[in-house]
């Protein structure tokens, strides 16, 4: 795939460009009620989107991720099942999304001391993007994580102090028209 979609917006320095005013807003109408987008028109491209982030947890939850002593099961396999839903029903969880033929998903876990990041790349061949099944398919992702760990993060009061999913961003977006 050879054009990165969205290039023309960046600054010199690669950073966003200024936000878009209420004006660039394509799922609203001109009197600012909600609706889908109609990409019908679009001509079909193929596109790739990846979107990473991670979940940190203590040391010992992570060694115990590692040596797959978690009670609840295999937390990376389990993980990966439920990125691989989300991303198949993005369009069920997020009001204007549009329902897209996923041709691939990619999973790719890294385990560090204190954290795992997910890393999640989507195929399509369509109308529209796929960055917002990545962004589902990582969040969904971290979020099993937490379900099979929850028990020894918890610490006395309940709480999950050490426990956190953040920078969850898109990290490469590209399309190219089919037939190009």
């Amino acid at each position: 795939m050879s054009e990165e979609e969205g290039s023309a917006d960046r600054g010199a320095d690669g950073a966003g460009a200024e936000p878009a005013g209420a004006d660039a807003l394509t799922h609203t109408d001109e009197s600012g009620d909600v609706q889908m987008v109609d990409v019908g028109a679009k001509p079909d491209s193929s596109r790739r989107a990846v979107a990473r982030g991670e979940i940190r947890l203590t040391p010992e939850t992570v060694a115990a991720v590692e040596a797959d002593a978690v009670e609840k099961g295999d937390v990376l396999a389990t993980a990966r099942i439920g990125a691989v839903q989300a991303v198949k029903h993005t369009w069920e969880t997020i009001p204007m999304c549009h329902q897209i033929p996923i041709t691939n998903v990619d999973t790719e876990f890294s385990v560090g001391d204190d954290r795992i990041e997910l890393t999640v790349a989507v195929e399509t061949t369509g109308k529209t993007g796929c960055e917002m099944e990545a962004l589902e398919g990582v969040t969904t992702g971290l979020n099993t994580v937490w379900d099979m760990v929850k028990a020894a993060e918890k610490d006395a009061d309940g709480g999950y102090p050490d426990t956190r999913i953040a920078d969850v961003e898109v990290v490469d977006k590209r399309k190219e028209r089919v037939g190009e």
